[in-house]
């Protein structure tokens, strides 16, 4: 089942990133992941004359990222937790990483862990998965091409997901369901009433598995829904965007949007 929300970043908006010596890709996951699975994705770098920054945007999902240069197996892989604003990293040396971006709702599944386990610091993927983890990241890392790791990626993933005893619990997924339905667009309270809770409940709940708010998960379904809308070009004016999406003070609107992206919109609609 096709998932109704497709995140996007940095990369694809600005076009001035785009360097011989930097590269990002993403690739689309097979049908049977394509319901938990965002992308697989690839950054390279290559040091030139000068540094490179990449910038990282909240999307509501979880990475496991493997550093394909590692010198050891043990340090490789790790899951970064959910970002609630924008962070740049600065490249001075090569780098060369393979991504899989989860959906938070089907992350447990994968993981075993809530995503509120991961929230202030990177988890190294030995803790979670043990020595399985370990060999499996050992196989990525011997792998010749990227449709290799993939492929190593895949058959984990098809196989964690059929054995999981650990399935999302049904209030985060429902809610979930309804932001992405109404791209972030709803207030809280709205949401309580669609899931039949109390918003104090609906809270606990998103503290304890996601480890933040329902609030602060609109705030990001919403904000990625308009890059994507700002990417296809469906849209007449910035005040039509902001008023789209229920941001009736344009000032308030690109508070929130540099606050998630870390550049005011403007600086995007600079395209080349």
């Amino acid at each position: 089942m096709t998932h109704p929300y497709r995140p996007i970043h940095a990369p694809h908006l600005q076009p001035e990133l785009r360097r011989p010596w930097y590269s990002c890709r993403e690739y689309t996951p097979s049908r049977r992941l394509e319901s938990h699975v965002a992308s697989f994705w690839t950054m390279d770098f290559q040091p030139e004359s000068e540094h490179q920054w990449h910038r990282v945007i909240p999307d509501g999902c979880v990475d496991i990222v493997v550093d394909l240069l590692s010198p050891t197996s043990r340090k490789a892989a790790f899951v970064v937790g959910l970002a609630t604003r924008s962070k740049v990293l600065h490249f001075s040396e090569a780098r060369s990483v393979f991504g899989i971006r989860i959906y938070s709702e089907s992350a447990r599944a994968i993981l075993k862990f809530p995503l509120s386990a991961f929230k202030k610091h990177h988890v190294f993927l030995e803790e979670i998965w043990g020595s399985e983890g370990l060999h499996w990241v050992e196989e990525i890392l011997t792998a010749k091409t990227t449709s290799d790791i993939i492929e190593i990626a895949e058959h984990k993933l098809c196989r964690m997901l059929s054995d999981s005893d650990m399935p999302t619990p049904s209030l985060v997924y429902q809610s979930m369901q309804h932001m992405y339905a109404c791209k972030g667009n709803l207030s809280v309270s709205n949401l309580a009433d669609k899931v039949n809770f109390s918003e104090r409940h609906l809270r606990r709940v998103f503290d304890r598995e996601l480890g933040l708010s329902p609030k602060e998960m609109l705030g990001i379904v919403r904000f990625q829904s308009i890059l994507q809308e700002f990417y296809r070009g469906d849209y007449s004016s910035l005040t039509d965007l902001a008023l789209k999406y229920g941001y009736y003070d344009q000032s308030h609107f690109s508070n929130t949007f540099a606050h998630y992206y870390g550049l005011p919109f403007k600086r995007l609609t600079k395209r080349g």
